[in-house]
């Protein structure tokens, strides 16, 4: 590992309960299902920028073989490497917005809003240009990330508002505390996760939510061709009422 990668220090605040909010279950099957159908040739490789603990890499690889994946977490980093899939991974401590090796791989990803983690327009396209670099000719970039429209409609107008999330297991829940100042491109988000004993973990998170325009000039400006938007991973058309959106880009052969 590279201890000099800058982090922000999102699996500091997250890792030993990261896989209780974005569990390893049937979703994220079904996430590393539709990017395997997305991959135009596993057999150039696939690379994923905000790897985390594998929730998607590690289903991914049973079905393209081995990923590569690019996380400035070391703590994330380490418990990717206990998962028991973790073989078909390789778990490599870097910068997203300026990662690079000697490969060209058929598919990259950033999905669960890792370009939103990036603050500014400038590093957002650094890591779009970063990913065009590595890909093959024929390759596909895949980004799943914050919809600013959305997160707008959310606050009905406020600077504050709070959401509860009930999950399915009895007595668990996310309740978020969101802000999002007027004029400015940051959300700021408190999370409070409750377990069924009653015990509680707090982490806090500041993105900057993106529309699909966005994304697709930073995928213009990388030489990149926009191919779709979609509002979720059944690749329904998009619509600015979901948090989170899906655009797929290709390189010129």
């Amino acid at each position: 590992m590279n201890s000099t990668v800058e982090d922000i220090g999102y699996g500091t605040q997250f890792a030993s309960w990261y896989d209780r909010i974005f569990p390893k279950d049937a979703g994220a099957r079904a996430v590393a299902d539709a990017l395997a159908a997305l991959h135009p040739d596993p057999g150039a490789g696939t690379l994923e920028f905000g790897v985390g603990t594998g929730r998607i890499a590690v289903p991914l690889s049973v079905s393209t073989g081995p990923v590569t994946g690019v996380d400035s977490s070391p703590e994330m980093l380490a418990l990717l490497a206990k998962d028991p899939g973790a073989e078909r991974v390789t778990g490599v401590h870097g910068d997203i917005r300026a990662y690079s090796d000697d490969r060209r791989y058929g598919l990259v990803y950033a999905v669960c809003g890792v370009l939103s983690m990036l603050l500014t327009r400038e590093e957002q396209q650094d890591m779009v240009h970063r990913a065009a670099e590595l890909l093959a000719p024929g390759g596909r970039l895949v980004i799943e990330t914050g919809n600013r429209p959305a997160i707008e409609a959310l606050h009905e107008g406020r600077t504050r508002t709070t959401v509860f999330t009930p999950y399915p297991e009895p007595g668990t829940g996310l309740q978020t505390h969101s802000t999002l100042p007027p004029g400015s491109d940051l959300w700021q988000c408190s999370h409070v996760w409750y377990e069924s004993d009653g015990t509680t973990r707090v982490g806090n998170e500041l993105s900057r939510p993106a529309v699909p325009d966005e994304t697709d000039a930073y995928a213009l400006a990388a030489g990149l061709t926009p191919e779709g938007r979609y509002s979720g991973w059944d690749l329904s058309p998009y619509t600015e009422q979901y948090p989170m959106f899906l655009t797929t880009y290709v390189k010129g052969t």
